[in-house]
């Protein structure tokens, strides 16, 4: 599924990135409340949020909760964050980090005036990871206003304990939660695998490896995973929402859209299987890499980026794009070179982040916050 070079598109818009913020420790995650369009918060994974005036730069700290937040693991810490859909009323808003006991926490949180009162923080569903690699972090709310949760497969190499196709297992798994009470969560009544009495009931779709960086198409509502591979293939995966519903994304089986090439893993496509829309080999070529780092669908205020859906990789610092067509990757850009800042680079790009209005936003792990703009 690898593009050849016939099929690379050329935009007529002449992109870039602007610098709105800098000087954070190692930065993760950037979202934009709908309250607040001009105010972006910036997480730090070892457990700060802070608030950030995209025009001026000026930085509010919001919260600090490191001394919950393990970061003895490099894949460790806090990883995400989403706003409730009714957040500019409750102020409520969803953390997903690593414990102190190698637990992962999705946590409630509620911003008043302002401030954020730490101490009354509400965990509402906390489970123990295996290894400290492979925690997932993704948190979002869907366009049905549940609570989607990426999770990894709990660590080390090839799934050893097969957590990935294990429906006794929330590791491996895309969850998904209606947290609309006022304490707690429930099951939705629709989630797929409610009536197996042994099945986690909060799983909505599976065999994930380390699903790092997920999203929902703004527009359409499809569902996005940028899913981290192995020793061989990364992997970015594409599903109508409707259809997602007990969807199988194959690991420890596959790895990409082969089976895994390690003795007595892989094998043949498992039942619901879906198969990535794009895959790419590991390398430091222009179309390769090593950790696949998922984006968006642009539906941003740029007319020629609409509908295009950007991703990087972590390790081999490069940007793409490309357009979905009938389940398949077509019109393929290699943004790199023009989305470097003037007189710099940008190093690691743990995530990407969407505002209300569809800007998107690039976090360089080493420290600063980038805009996409028009030149």
């Amino acid at each position: 599924m690898l593009l050849v070079s016939g099929m690379m598109g050329s935009l007529h818009a002449a992109i870039g990135v602007k610098k709105v913020a800098d000087g954070f420790n190692r930065p993760v995650w950037v979202g934009v409340p709908k309250t607040s369009r001009k105010q972006l918060w910036v997480m730090e994974q070892h457990g700060v949020v802070t608030a950030v005036d995209p025009d001026t730069g000026k930085k509010v700290e919001l919260f600090d909760i490191h001394e919950k937040v393990s970061r003895k693991g490099n894949e460790e810490g806090m990883l995400g964050l989403a706003f409730a859909p009714d957040f500019e009323t409750s102020g409520r808003f969803y953390l997903n980090y690593t414990d102190k006991e190698h637990f992962t926490c999705i946590s409630r949180m509620v911003i008043k005036g302002g401030n954020v009162d730490v101490s009354k923080e509400e965990v509402i569903l906390r489970y123990k990871q295996d290894f400290q690699n492979h925690n997932g972090g993704w948190i979002e709310f869907g366009p049905d206003k549940m609570l989607y949760i990426g999770n990894g497969d709990g660590g080390a190499g090839n799934d050893p304990k097969q957590r990935a196709q294990d429906l006794t297992s929330l590791l491996g798994k895309i969850l998904r939660l209606d947290v609309s009470p006022a304490k707690g969560y429930e099951i939705p009544s629709d989630n797929p695998f409610i009536k197996d009495k042994e099945a986690k009931p909060e799983i909505w779709a599976y065999g994930v490896r380390n699903p790092w960086r997920c999203s929902f198409d703004a527009k359409t509502g499809d569902f996005w995973i940028g899913d981290v591979g192995q020793n061989h293939w990364e992997e970015i995966n594409h599903i109508e929402h409707k259809k997602a519903f007990g969807a199988n994304f194959g690991w420890r089986l596959r790895e990409g859209d082969v089976a895994t090439p390690a003795n007595n893993v892989g094998g043949d496509k498992p039942k619901a299987n879906v198969d990535p829309v794009y895959v790419y080999k590991h390398g430091g070529g222009s179309t390769e890499g090593f950790s696949v780092t998922g984006g968006y669908v642009y539906r941003g205020p740029i007319k020629e980026l609409q509908g295009r859906y950007f991703f990087a990789d972590y390790q081999n610092p490069r940007i793409w794009s490309f357009v979905e067509k009938n389940g398949k990757a077509s019109d393929f850009k290699d943004h790199t070179s023009e989305l470097q800042p003037e007189g710099g680079k940008i190093k690691q790009i743990p995530s990407f982040g969407e505002a209300p209005d569809g800007t998107l936003y690039l976090v360089d792990h080493s420290g600063p916050i980038y805009q996409i703009v028009e030149r």
